[in-house]
């Protein structure tokens, strides 16, 4: 897309938001480089280098210069090296990812997953997901950002969150040993208990659950007669194919707001679903805070072009975290800005085919 064939508005907002990110950028550089703010895992790595963050950032692309950033960084121990000295006597939580490949990631946070879905909190219709009304979150909670997350972005609202629980690795385990048959009595005592909450509050209008989730609870009631107005959605079997079976089947004109989102980044938001465009699911990253870019498996610094398909590479910018040029365990397509979200987005986010033998995927 050249700026040739770029509306001007477009164009301008486009540049604008560089701007932003770039002078972020350098702040949050500055934050996690400086000897006063900074925090201990990335002073010790400056040491490593033969140049200085602090003065050679100038903007985003200069964070290329640190490589891609290693996936075992984030695995075991000290936890307390991620926390910035400028936070020091803050409340800390850590986070953990899925953790089906071995030792989960863990991340540091403070205030990020509030600040994240305060900003998501925006982007939702009051009339799907009403203030005041209250949620139920059924799905992993435990060690993870989301339990929390939804948690508070339902307080952020107004409301009060029920909470059913789902622990993927169990499941996992489950469909390693073959025990299908387990792994679906498992899925029916989550769905059980929230079934149970529905029926027994009637303040529950919202709820957040994961695809497989949500197809087995529809399969139990109408959502729509019990009460729910909008269902917030994420998980590893977000496909258009499932988009559209949700919108024109499961939900029966119940609001469906897909997401994409994970431990390391917070959450991105979705261009809203049409079926003149297939139900591509399209998302767009809470710039400056994360960017998320298409790139050549093979090449990782080559951004593919609009259109190409490519591995997704995530880069989280908050004054908690700074994780450069992350290559994730997904692929997709680049997607081109619009007005609402001048930066580039991600289209049809799926597991990364090379690394699919190796991971076990689709538990949620």
């Amino acid at each position: 897309m050249s700026s040739t064939t770029l509306a001007p508005d477009l164009a301008a907002r486009m540049e604008a938001s560089r701007r932003e990110l770039d002078a972020w950028t350098r702040e949050v550089v500055e934050w996690h480089f400086n000897p006063d703010t900074g925090t201990p895992f990335w002073l010790e790595y400056a040491k490593t280098l033969d140049w200085d963050p602090r003065r050679e950032i100038q903007g985003y692309a200069d964070l290329d210069r640190f490589g891609n950033f290693q996936d075992e960084w984030l695995r075991g121990g000290p936890v307390r090296r991620w926390v910035p000295k400028g936070y020091a006597g803050r409340p800390v939580y850590t986070f953990e990812t899925g953790g089906s490949t071995g030792v989960p990631k863990s991340r540091i946070s403070i205030d990020d997953f509030r600040i994240d879905y305060e900003a998501f909190s925006a982007t939702l219709p009051d009339d799907a997901f009403p203030k005041g009304a209250d949620w139920l979150s059924v799905g992993p909670t435990g060690p993870r950002r989301l339990r929390l997350a939804v948690e508070h972005l339902a307080q952020h609202r107004g409301g009060i969150c029920f909470l059913v629980d789902l622990d993927p690795r169990w499941v996992i385990k489950l469909i390693k040993m073959g025990e299908l048959g387990m792994m679906e009595r498992y899925k029916q005592h989550v769905i059980d208990q929230a079934l149970t909450l529905l029926r027994a509050h009637d303040n529950i209008q919202c709820l957040f659950t994961t695809p497989k989730l949500l197809e087995a609870l529809c399969e139990k009631v109408s959502l729509k007669k019990i009460g729910i107005k909008g269902v917030f959605c994420g998980g590893t079997e977000m496909t258009p194919q499932f988009c559209r079976f949700a919108t024109e089947e499961l939900l029966d004109g119940v609001y469906f707001a897909p997401t994409y989102g994970n431990t390391l980044m917070g959450l991105a938001v979705h261009k809203p679903l049409t079926p003149e465009n297939g139900y591509a699911i399209v998302y767009y990253p809470p710039s400056p805070r994360a960017m998320i870019e298409v790139v050549d498996p093979e090449q990782p610094n080559r951004i593919v072009g609009y259109g190409e398909t490519g591995r997704v590479r995530l880069t989280t910018l908050t004054k908690e975290f700074f994780m450069p040029r992350f290559l994730e365990r997904d692929e997709a397509e680049r997607e081109e800005p619009y007005e609402k979200y001048p930066w580039d987005g991600v289209r049809n986010v799926r597991p990364f085919r090379k690394l699919s033998t190796s991971v076990v995927e689709g538990v949620y």
